[in-house]
């Protein structure tokens, strides 16, 4: 008796493979952290119980639509699914941001220090934000660190005290 095996191997059969295993394993453990059943989780992303658990037993390799609705289910990013899945690559963040900031003419060097140090706390912030939402995942409750990042984007920050603090640098630059 031979078992057909839908994944689509192409000449990397192995690494497909292992890939699809790999991502099945991945919603499972994300699936059991969040305490839902899988009967629960096909319902919430709207496929079929038998077809989740060949997704997660990696016999079947979904579409990255299947893959939306199951990480909104599951409240993640989609967006980790896809990497997993291999539809998308692992976006690798440009390590010259800070250089180019360094470089630019019309910046003096308290704002360049201003504004790599917002870049920075941008960054620590988003990976805050993706470890709580992944431990709150499974209770369904909203991050708490939200209203903190919400307030950070909007740009709530007093110019008044951001203008006081790099008079004193600019003095200094030109002594």
């Amino acid at each position: 008796m031979t078992i057909e095996h839908p994944v689509d191997e192409g000449h990397d059969g192995d690494t497909a493979a292992s890939r699809v295993v790999d991502l099945g394993a991945y919603i499972r453990n994300q699936r059991e952290s969040a305490k839902l059943s899988l009967r629960n989780l096909a319902k919430l992303a709207g496929v079929s119980n038998p077809y989740l658990s060949q997704i997660e037993r990696g016999l079947r390799k979904p579409s990255a639509e299947i893959l939306q609705a199951i990480a909104r289910a599951l409240s993640i990013s989609s967006e980790s699914l896809y990497v997993r899945a291999g539809i998308l690559e692992e976006r690798e963040v440009d390590p010259d941001v800070e250089s180019a900031v360094e470089r630019d003419p019309y910046l003096t060097a308290a704002q360049k220090t201003a504004v790599v140090e917002m870049y920075r706390s941008f960054r620590r912030l988003h990976e805050l934000e993706e470890h709580a939402d992944e431990a709150v995942a499974g209770a369904h409750r909203p991050n708490p660190l939200r209203g903190l990042i919400d307030a950070v984007t909007t740009g709530d920050v007093d110019d008044a005290d951001v203008a006081a603090s790099t008079a004193g640098d600019e003095a200094a630059d030109e002594a």
